[in-house]
């Protein structure tokens, strides 16, 4: 073979090899949007029977960005982003109701999945030695939409505990 034969096969070689390593580099398709706002979120519990006495009802949501919709490229996805809060339900009579905010600020890619929430209500009481968990209603997860940026996206979920 002529060394110019042999030098195009080589560069033919190196050239394919390139191209094939470029393709399996991660690339995340679409431009970064920022989105930021607050979710309110109200839980309204039906109480189906008494708790004992110095029980409490805790409510804890968090909510994640929807990924399932994002294009990649043989990557995984990025790190998720996490808005989490917890609290104590005010009880009266035989309903109880816990309102919580949760603030987020997210660079996405592909913001249009919205969001994933998820949310668990238990309720603990504390008549022992040992909390002990009565009853829980998660864990939950909801799709939602996005508020419009720095907006407030208000939830309310009516449930039977």
């Amino acid at each position: 073979m002529s060394r110019t034969h042999i030098s195009s096969l080589l560069c033919v070689a190196v050239l394919t090899s390139a191209s094939a390593l470029a393709a399996g580099v991660p690339e995340l398709r679409g431009s970064p949007t920022q989105v930021n706002g607050v979710y309110s979120l109200t839980f309204n519990l039906s109480l189906g029977s008494p708790l004992p006495a110095g029980s409490t009802i805790t409510c804890r949501a968090r909510i994640a960005p929807n990924q399932a919709g994002l294009d990649l490229r043989n990557q995984q996805l990025p790190a998720v982003p996490v808005a989490a809060v917890a609290g104590v339900a005010r009880v009266t009579g035989s309903t109880a109701t816990c309102m919580e905010e949760i603030p987020f600020s997210w660079t996405l890619y592909g913001a249009r999945g919205g969001a994933i929430l998820s949310y668990e209500i238990d309720a603990v009481s504390d008549s022992g030695s040992i909390p002990l968990l009565i009853k829980t209603s998660g864990p939950q997860n909801v799709g939602v939409a996005l508020p419009a940026s720095g907006g407030r996206a208000r939830l309310s979920f009516n449930l039977a505990f």
